[in-house]
């Protein structure tokens, strides 16, 4: 490998980078959250045809992810949806906007 060639690593690229729009392909057992202390929650907290936006890439094919109810981390192969965060948003939108009860 030469200094021109930039070699292998030049032309990886992330599956569900930040910004990507992906849901659920099935439901996990348990969802952990992304939090620096995580936690495990009950599955439910996202509806599965509920589009959430990938928020980081973690080690190990983990994904942080926003949904309505929380950030949460998950395995690739659970995720499905765009590939790309060049602001394709599924045809019904990523979920409702803010809560109009919420006080601020």
């Amino acid at each position: 490998m030469t200094r021109d060639d930039p070699g292998p690593e030049a032309s990886v690229t992330i599956e569900h980078p930040p910004g990507s729009q992906v849901r659920l392909g099935r439901l996990p057992t348990y969802l952990r959250t992304a939090d620096e202390r995580p936690m495990l929650r009950p599955p439910d907290l996202v509806d599965p045809e509920e589009w959430g936006t990938v928020t980081a890439v973690r080690p190990g094919d983990l994904r942080a992810v926003r949904f309505r109810r929380g950030t949460f981390l998950l395995p690739l192969d659970l995720l499905v949806g765009s590939v790309s965060g060049a602001g394709l948003a599924p045809a019904d939108g990523p979920g409702p906007g803010p809560d109009p009860d919420r006080r601020r």
